[in-house]
């Protein structure tokens, strides 16, 4: 019954890890199933041995690590080292995850004994003991189900050498548990001093290894997400040092068209000249040099300088990949910081544009900008095409460089967010359409309107 117990607990445990590697590291679902059948087929074999010879317990749970990690290398996709982490967090997390929840029901069923069942010296039978363990898996299955909803970003984008160093914590804590269980089933136990009983002994030892439990929990936590936290922190960091270099770029390239548009009189009497006089290689070069200069760099469109230079550079790239171009945009006026309307645009519209060039028939690429003031809130709202099977969670998506990959949706909610704003996104039949929507102070309500 205890050894049934054990592996039913165990097998939902081994569903959660695969479906955590398929979700992070990709595989078929064939290879998922297969993953899952042979990890129970190695736990069992070694679980027998571990009960033939229960001096071999620290060696038969490293084969069972190694073997398990092997299993991950060899039946998911990725670079190896975001396997290994993968590998690494899993085992820690039903290591110390078993550990914790065994202690605390065990503390629970002995509690229940000693006070409603009046038993002096309480402990768990076979089946009792199996039950439990085999409750604690199912329950540490469940954690890793969770965690797997909250460590996209961990597995989108890192060096292989980052991955590395985060997995060396997590195996050395594995190990710390590990030993610790070795202890606890050589009968090392956290006693009285033998005045208060082998019930008191028992809750001190479960008690011990719950505190364990916890602060090798905490511990891990901490630096998995707290690395995780100030390597988002400096790329976001340096992804808004390139916008500000770029939304400079952008403004000395629109002072410098309206230093051109300033001259319009003289350089039309210049053409006029030279059209008067037939001499059209002259007025050919002439005109070439004005738009050098930046002529073609649109006009006020938007009432906002900066977004109508940004809007055109973007539509430029557009028309060179066939990706037909529809932009309706009403800007208010002086609300919104134009740098902050420069990470808006450029990172929704950098996006749009690689998710239309990432699909192989030119014919359905297309890219839609709305923008104007509703009800006292500027609503911005960007549609393109996409690949159908592609995939759009929590703000990532697939992407070319993934270095990349995230960033821009996290710049888009810091500025959304610093505005009170809201953010609604939506991919469905080849079609991904985010709806950005800040309240405007009421001297913004003014705007002005461009197609």
């Amino acid at each position: 019954m205890k050894q049934l117990l054990n592996g039913a607990g165990y097998l939902a445990y081994l569903w959660a890890a695969g479906q955590f590697c398929k979700k992070h590291l990709a595989a078929s679902k064939k290879k998922d199933w297969l993953f899952v059948m042979l990890s129970m087929s190695v736990y069992l074999v070694l679980n027998r041995i571990a009960t033939l010879y229960p001096d071999g317990y620290i060696l038969v749970v490293t084969v069972n690590h190694l073997l398990f990690t092997g299993l991950v290398l060899l039946f998911f996709q990725e670079r190896w080292e975001k396997k290994i982490l993968a590998a690494a967090m899993l085992m820690t997390v039903m290591a110390v995850g078993v550990n914790f929840f065994e202690a605390f029901l065990s503390c629970f069923a002995l509690f229940f004994k000693y006070t409603v069942k009046m038993v002096s010296e309480p402990f768990l039978c076979e089946w009792e003991g199996g039950g439990v363990r085999g409750v604690s898996q199912c329950l540490a299955a469940g954690s890793v189900y969770w965690l797997s909803k909250h460590v996209q970003t961990l597995f989108c984008g890192r060096r292989g050498k980052w991955y590395a160093l985060l997995a060396v914590p997590l195996f050395i804590i594995l190990t710390v548990m590990d030993v610790a269980a070795w202890g606890a089933g050589c009968g090392i136990m956290v006693r009285s001093g033998g005045s208060m009983g082998l019930y008191y002994d028992q809750m001190f030892s479960h008690a011990g290894f719950l505190l364990l439990s916890l602060l090798l929990s905490f511990a891990a936590g901490v630096y998995v997400f707290g690395m995780n936290r100030i390597y988002l922190e400096q790329e976001k960091s340096g992804r808004y040092r390139l916008q500000n270099t770029v939304y400079q770029m952008i403004t000395e390239q629109y002072q410098q068209s309206e230093r051109l548009r300033h001259d319009m009189k003289n350089h039309i009497v210049a053409l006029s000249a030279l059209f008067q006089n037939k001499e059209w290689e002259k007025m050919g070069d002439y005109l070439k040099k004005m738009a050098d200069s930046g002529m073609d760099a649109g006009g006020d469109l938007t009432g906002n300088k900066a977004v109508d230079a940004l809007l055109y550079q973007k539509r430029k790239r557009a028309e060179e990949t066939d990706i037909d171009w529809e932009c309706d945009v009403q800007m208010p006026k002086g609300c919104i910081s134009e740098f902050d309307l420069c990470v808006l645009f450029g990172n929704l519209l950098d996006n749009a544009l690689e998710a239309c060039q990432r699909m192989q028939c030119r014919e359905y690429r297309f890219i839609h900008i709305q923008a104007k003031t509703v009800k006292k809130c500027f609503l911005l709202e960007v549609k393109n095409s996409m690949n159908q099977a592609e995939t759009y969670t929590d703000g990532f998506t697939i992407k070319e460089n993934p270095w990349e990959h995230g960033i821009g949706m996290m710049n888009i909610g810091d500025v959304v967010h610093g505005y009170d704003g809201v953010i609604q996104l939506q991919a469905e039949n080849g079609i991904f359409a985010i709806s950005i929507l800040m309240p405007l102070p009421d001297a913004a309500y003014d705007s002005k309107t461009a197609v």
